[in-house]
């Protein structure tokens, strides 16, 4: 700054205070900086005042030496001072310098903003960068994945060609199986009709079957109940059991076991039975809504219960109601055998008549 005002002023004056300056400057190197720049301001006011005070003895010099007289010196007015207008350009160059400092902190002030404002954007960019970066890397994550998927996607219609003619192939034969089903149900139909026995369901080591009496029967207008069996056997297949699940009470036992080479006879065995004993369950099982009775097909003996203390046994003949009789064997009260004697029982012919007369006598 010093240097500059120098610069404008007096050129001899700035190599004077330089050389000053130069000779100080190796005395006072280990001074701070604060005083040299104090020092100089010091020296620069000094050398300012001497530099007016030698302008004015050497305008006054010049002028003595252009007057011829000491008269003329007392007539003629006082001219300009020659360093008035140097004075004025320092003042103005000093306005301007001023000026163009302001201006200058302007423009860096301004510059430092636009330089802040590129390093955001320049930040920016970079991060808009790195995320384009990333953006790359996912595109091609995702070429790769498409390219996977149309592979995958071809591979599955491929084999969705396949499976369709092979739906096709099965489609054809299910048809075929369509119409033996529909063939094999009519027969079964037929079947059922004439064996009157119905497959209910069938599973791994067991199966249950329905027995019912023929239609050209009278019993099956009459609703006898159908005879429901579950046949089981053994994992090895070597014996099976044979059990009545639901149907005309007292029929069979409660099992019978066999060899699995017997099945198909211990099973037509139970159908004869079923369909020879059908009329006499039948009129048991009608009994029953009205009596307490209960049959023993083992003994062929109906127990009929009067009372707690009142038991009466009939034996049933093989081959009734067609051939067989129906005959009492005696009355129980309270432990004790009650004389039957008086009953007139000579036209009695079967259990419903039986139970009827028993009923009226024991009253």
């Amino acid at each position: 700054m010093a240097e500059s005002v120098l610069q404008h002023c007096d050129p001899v004056l700035l190599d004077q205070g330089l050389l000053n300056s130069c000779g100080d400057s190796q005395q006072l190197e280990s001074a701070e900086a604060a005083q040299v720049v104090l020092h100089l301001m010091d020296s620069r006011r000094v050398q300012k005042v001497v530099w007016r005070q030698l302008f004015v003895l050497d305008s006054i010099m010049s002028l003595l030496e252009e007057l011829k007289s000491s008269q003329q010196l007392v007539s003629q007015p006082c001219p300009p001072l020659p360093g008035s207008g140097a004075r004025s350009t320092w003042k103005s160059l000093k306005v301007q310098f001023m000026s163009s400092v302001e201006e200058t902190e302007t423009l860096l002030q301004q510059l430092q903003n636009k330089v802040q404002q590129t390093e955001d954007r320049r930040h920016r960019l970079r991060q808009l960068l790195c995320r384009l970066d990333d953006k790359k890397e996912q595109c091609e994550q995702l070429k790769a994945v498409l390219l996977k998927s149309k592979n995958a996607l071809q591979g599955c219609e491929d084999q969705l060609i396949q499976l369709r003619a092979q739906s096709e192939a099965v489609q054809e034969r299910l048809n075929v199986w369509q119409q033996v089903k529909d063939c094999l149900q009519v027969l079964v139909s037929a079947h059922r009709d004439v064996t009157q026995i119905t497959l209910l369901s069938v599973e791994q080591s067991e199966l249950c079957v329905e027995l019912r009496p023929r239609p050209s029967s009278k019993l099956w207008t009459n609703q006898l109940e159908p005879l429901r069996l579950k046949i089981s056997w053994s994992s090895d297949q070597l014996t099976f059991s044979l059990q009545v699940e639901e149907g005309p009470a007292g029929l069979l036992e409660d099992s019978f076991r066999g060899r699995y080479s017997e099945l198909s006879a211990a099973l037509l065995e139970v159908m004869q039975c079923y369909m020879g004993e059908a009329e006499l369950l039948l009129e048991v099982q009608k009994l029953r809504s009205s009596f307490a009775i209960d049959w023993r097909p083992s003994q062929r003996l109906l127990v009929y219960l009067k009372s707690a203390t009142v038991v009466c046994h009939l034996q049933v003949e093989e081959g009734y109601p067609s051939s067989g009789v129906v005959r009492l064997q005696g009355i129980v009260r309270e432990g004790q055998t009650v004389d039957i004697s008086g009953l007139k029982c000579q036209s009695l012919s079967s259990l419903t008549e039986w139970l009827l007369l028993l009923h009226d006598f024991l009253n």
